[in-house]
């Protein structure tokens, strides 16, 4: 053997292998926390038209109206028909509101889907506050059914203090509803009939 093959690993090599892989480990652990991270930050400052989620009503309800439109969409594949009850509806600032949205099943069999949404100009998302909402919640429709789906919605009243929001007099709530091909069951449920299930 030689000198060189005895030799232990220089130090230095030692620091830069290590610096690599905590490197490394740090670029997979922002890979996973990128997700939630960007919807906190979303739902934080509104950003993309995300919508607030309110616990109750505000304070106080200004004469300032705004003109709300409702748009309802249905994504590829879904054989359904989607649409509000009213196109529009003028809304003053931090008055509740609650708006139906009705679904219909087009098809002889039982059919899955979800609903996302948005609100344009992206940046009033920050004011429009729901109550209340079918998105992001499974919905199953019978061959035929027609279900009234209902928001229950405000447009804070910070909304007049905000720069970009003072020359703003119509906000527009979009839905789109895509297919899913089975409806998120509790396990319990996939249990079949008569036979027991174990805890």
């Amino acid at each position: 053997m030689t000198d060189r093959a005895k030799s232990p690993i220089p130090r230095r090599d030692l620091l830069v292998a290590g610096g690599a892989g905590a490197f490394a480990a740090l670029m997979v652990g922002m890979a996973y926390a990128a997700v939630p991270l960007y919807d906190w930050f979303c739902r934080t400052t509104g950003f993309g038209g995300t919508t607030q989620v309110a616990r109750s009503a505000p304070g106080e309800v200004l004469d300032r109206k705004i003109t709300v439109r409702f748009d309802a969409n249905i994504g590829a594949g879904l054989p359904w028909r989607f649409e509000p009850e009213v196109t529009s509806i003028e809304a003053k600032l931090g008055e509740v509101v609650t708006v139906h949205y009705r679904a219909i099943n087009l098809t002889a069999r039982e059919t899955h889907g979800i609903a996302g949404y948005n609100v344009t100009p992206l940046s009033m998302g920050i004011f429009f506050q729901k109550i209340n909402c079918f998105c992001f919640t499974d919905q199953t429709l019978k061959a035929g059914e027609k279900r009234d789906m209902a928001v229950v919605f405000y447009i804070d009243p910070k909304m007049a203090q905000d720069a970009d929001g003072k020359d703003v007099d119509t906000i527009t709530l979009s839905y789109t509803f895509h297919p899913q091909r089975d409806a998120q069951r509790p396990v319990a449920d996939n249990v079949p009939a008569g036979r027991p299930g174990r805890i």
